[in-house]
């Protein structure tokens, strides 16, 4: 037999008091708080007015005394980028060889910008780079450092909206030959929709949640750059935006975008240890609902 004294008593008294609290209303209706059920939307809440401000950092020169050369092709991943992100409803904003300094500015800006009567934010880095580092003109810059204004309470009215970064840069100087595989044809998969009525509720969320990274490659590896047609990786990218942007669930699209990239590309080169490679972009997602840019109502035609 279990005995209770009079301190365990009170204790087991506050134990069902905070149970009571936690899953039912004044009302004394039992409320969900359980992330994913039937009251929690499936989707991000994209029924604001503005879609939202995507900004594109182009660094094509950079200082002699970081060692890197100027990235011809870049202007073209830069135009192309704005008019598929200015086509899905975002207020494109986009900077040419930014230092570091400005580089940092921008996002701090970006943090204290009033973002209630929008959808998300989007941003496309388009430079050298190491992995977890791109470069300015004037150097180079962790991404961490990039990103941190933006996290949590720092910037509160993008808290539970995503946070979405394209990033074309090196990772590395690895390169990948890639492995012969007997091709095959698979279906494609329906598109899904949940629309869902979001309820107004009051939770934590964790300051890393709703950031969604998505690189040219993996880390360690080299990034691969035309300097006609522009970048795979953005070529890819922007050819999926244009034919799925507005019925395509992102993480969707983007699977498509490492396939067109993997399927698609080889370098050609007249030096034998960089010819025939391949290349694999890389999805780092901390998004806690999917994404669609379907059209606002004053965009349909």
């Amino acid at each position: 037999m279990t005995c209770f004294n009079e301190t365990d008593d009170n204790n087991l008294w506050s134990l069902v008091l905070v149970i009571y609290r936690t899953f039912f209303s004044n009302s004394g209706e039992r409320k969900s708080v359980k992330p994913g059920a039937p009251s929690e939307p499936n989707e991000y809440n994209f029924n604001y007015k503005n879609r939202g401000i995507f900004i594109i950092i182009n660094n094509k020169h950079f200082d002699e005394s970081t060692g890197q050369e100027t990235r011809e092709g870049t202007d073209i991943d830069a135009e192309r980028l704005e008019e598929r992100f200015q086509d899905l409803g975002f207020d494109v904003r986009r900077y040419d060889d930014v230092t570091r300094t400005k580089m940092t500015g921008l996002m701090y800006d970006i943090a204290s910008h009033d973002h209630s009567n929008s959808d998300c934010f989007g941003c496309a880095i388009l430079s050298h780079g190491r992995d977890g580092k791109v470069y300015a003109t004037d150097g180079i810059l962790p991404i961490e450092l990039m990103v941190l204004p933006l996290k949590g309470s720092r910037s509160p009215t993008l808290v539970g909206k995503p946070k979405l970064f394209f990033i074309q840069a090196c990772r590395g100087t690895k390169l990948d030959y890639g492995v012969e595989l007997a091709d095959s044809i698979t279906p494609s998969p329906q598109d899904e929709t949940d629309a869902a009525v979001q309820t107004v509720t009051i939770r934590k969320l964790p300051a890393e949640a709703d950031f969604l990274f998505t690189y040219s490659t993996v880390p360690g590896y080299y990034s691969w750059r035309n300097n006609q047609d522009g970048s795979w990786f953005i070529q890819a990218l922007c050819i999926v935006l244009e034919n799925h942007g507005f019925k395509m669930e992102l993480l969707h699209m983007l699977t498509h975008v490492n396939r067109i990239v993997a399927y698609e590309f080889e370098s050609c080169t007249d030096k034998e240890f960089t010819d025939g490679t391949k290349q694999i972009p890389s999805v780092v997602s901390m998004l806690t609902r999917y994404v669609y840019f379907r059209p606002k109502k004053q965009d349909i035609r």
